[in-house]
């Protein structure tokens, strides 16, 4: 089935400016929705479905969205492991596709339901202490990237989140999502995915090459419209990004993080600056 891409609707507004008789206008806004992550797995004939997420996203790319959070979170290592993917349950109002997506592994896939509640923590606001999340990625064995490489030019950097925002169709109309973008070590911007959840616009970023069987990410760097979160560090570490440039600030678990595990974190970045909090030695003079 076709991946739905219907991302953006219109809405009445009554506009009000200072000292004026409100007026009546036209606004465009980034849909925002739930998706139902579901699994199928298991021998033919004893097959068994279970709800894994549910997301609030901007519908389109659906099915990366689905298969990057699978492999990110450390459920699925193989492109070949998916069997099939397809959209499931109602369709949702005005949409020609529904907000339930399963994804049909193959046979031979085991999941240990028993463990799957720790791959499904939040970061901000869930109380997990600092030392428990670094230690659940530890869990999902990864293990440091190797040190100075690829290298990256330091004048490239800067021209990143101006080459991602031009590059944001949605959010030109709207003004409301996140994007996240992969670019090569001399500073060329390859594809970018946007949606109102900065991780799943990571998501649908690494889906997308998972899918293609592209991953690991090895040589490139991950551009991120915000701030960079523990969360997206670790779905980067996950698909071997070595380097994440971001527009915002990173967090003091995302920083901790970085240095363990050997990623280069650069934020506050600009065509006048930023900022390295880890993994120097990739950075490039020009």
């Amino acid at each position: 089935m076709h991946d739905g891409d219907e991302h953006e609707t219109e809405v009445s507004i009554a506009q009000i400016r200072s000292g004026q008789a409100p007026l009546a206008k036209t606004d465009v806004l980034a849909v925002e929705e739930p998706m139902e992550i579901r699994v199928s797995f298991g021998p033919s004939g004893k097959r068994t479905a279970r709800s894994l997420s549910i997301t609030m996203r901007t519908p389109g790319s659906d099915f990366e969205l689905a298969a990057g959070f699978l492999f990110t979170e450390g459920i699925l290592s193989d492109r070949e492991q998916i069997r099939g993917i397809e959209f499931c349950g109602p369709v949702a109002p005005g949409r020609s596709t529904s907000n339930i997506v399963r994804i049909d592994l193959a046979e031979d896939v085991t999941l240990d339901l028993g463990s799957l509640e720790r791959h499904f923590y939040t970061t901000s606001s869930c109380g997990i202490c600092g030392k428990a999340s670094l230690d659940a990625i530890q869990v999902q064995g990864l293990k440091p990237l190797p040190p100075g490489q690829p290298r990256f030019v330091r004048d490239r950097i800067h021209e990143l989140p101006g080459k991602l925002r031009a590059a944001q169709p949605v959010f030109e109309r709207t003004g409301g999502l996140h994007a996240a973008g992969l670019a090569t070590p001399s500073g060329d911007l390859l594809e970018i995915r946007e949606d109102v959840g900065r991780h799943n616009a990571v998501d649908k970023l690494i889906g997308r090459r998972f899918l293609d069987g592209g991953t690991p990410l090895a040589d490139h760097a991950m551009v991120v419209s915000g701030r960079a979160s523990f969360e997206i560090l670790q779905k980067a570490l996950v698909a071997g990004v070595p380097a994440i440039v971001a527009v915002g600030a990173p967090s003091s678990l995302a920083v901790e993080m970085a240095g363990r595990f050997g990623m280069t974190l650069i934020g506050f970045t600009s065509d006048e600056r930023f900022n390295v909090y880890t993994g120097a030695d990739r950075i490039a003079e020009p």
